[in-house]
């Protein structure tokens, strides 16, 4: 491996005392920087009222309250935002598999005419900031074209506008274009079908970047506030985001904090099961035929 210090002088002992100083300074100032914020959540979940209000703020907890967490979960309600999220993200991955997985393969398989242009349009999309969206799409939910439905306070309003993800579609065209072309068409003397070889031999094949893809989909539902905010204005039918923003008002400060690290548990744990599929997705850019 090269590297900007050549490996005889890393051999020397001043060189590895000097690496094993950089390395471990840079590993610390890392750690503080990620785990800090999540430290210093959990702690405030755990301390009385007074003592996460005052200044300056102290970094153990002089007394732990477990019951800080109870009290969060029970005065937020938070098991019924929890249900209703896990709703929304799930119902949004399953529309985002279906959709992405067969707009990606007809790209890239079945090649039909013009793809390349309509790809380079949804590429496109991605440069144009999400705020900048939000106007036509709350309108295109209060007044859906040709049905003129009106979609606020159900959950289309929430699934609809994550199916065309033009960056997990383009995700999985990459990686379709992997798979050797002379399995599908091995497939298709056999008499598969297009449908029948993706279902058989194309999905099997790409385990990986669906993981990937099920993460981006879920974590993006449950990370967003703003148009939750906007079409779910019924306080029974909000996400665990908007649902302690609205229930919040007159609760003491370390109860908020506790309902926070909870709402915030899910995702890191959801993370730190699927750690390994997540970093083989990211990382397969190909398949040897």
């Amino acid at each position: 491996m090269r590297t900007i210090v050549p490996q005889t002088q890393l051999n020397r002992p001043l060189g590895k005392a000097v690496y094993w100083t950089v390395l471990t300074v840079v590993v610390v100032v890392f750690t503080l920087v990620f785990i800090g914020p999540l430290y210093w959540l959990v702690t405030g979940g755990l301390k009385s009222t007074q003592e996460v209000i005052q200044s300056p703020p102290t970094l153990f907890p002089s007394e732990i309250h477990w019951g800080t967490y109870a009290t969060a979960w029970r005065e937020l309600k938070i098991g019924r935002l929890l249900f209703n999220t896990v709703y929304y993200a799930f119902g949004a991955l399953a529309f985002q598999l279906v959709f992405d997985v067969a707009a990606a393969y007809s790209l890239s398989k079945l090649r039909p005419v013009l793809g390349n242009v309509i790809l380079g349009m949804m590429l496109a999309t991605l440069m144009i900031p999400s705020a900048v969206l939000i106007v036509p799409q709350y309108l295109t939910v209060l007044d859906l074209p040709l049905l003129h439905l009106n979609l606020i306070s159900t959950p289309w309003a929430i699934w609809l506008p994550t199916v065309a993800n033009a960056f997990n579609i383009f995700l999985l065209k990459r990686f379709f274009d992997s798979i050797p072309q002379d399995l599908l068409a091995a497939a298709a003397i056999d008499g598969a079908s297009p449908l029948r070889t993706l279902r058989s031999i194309v999905l099997p094949m790409s385990k990986p970047i669906l993981g990937v893809v099920s993460i981006f989909a879920v974590v993006n539902v449950w990370k967003d506030f703003l148009w939750p905010m906007l079409v779910q204005p019924n306080p029974a039918d909000q996400t665990l985001n908007i649902g302690i923003r609205s229930l919040a008002t007159g609760v003491p400060q370390n109860v908020i904090i506790a309902a926070l690290a909870i709402a915030s548990a899910p995702t890191i744990l959801f993370f730190l099961v699927f750690q390994r599929s997540i970093m083989s997705g990211l990382t397969s850019g190909g398949l040897k035929g």
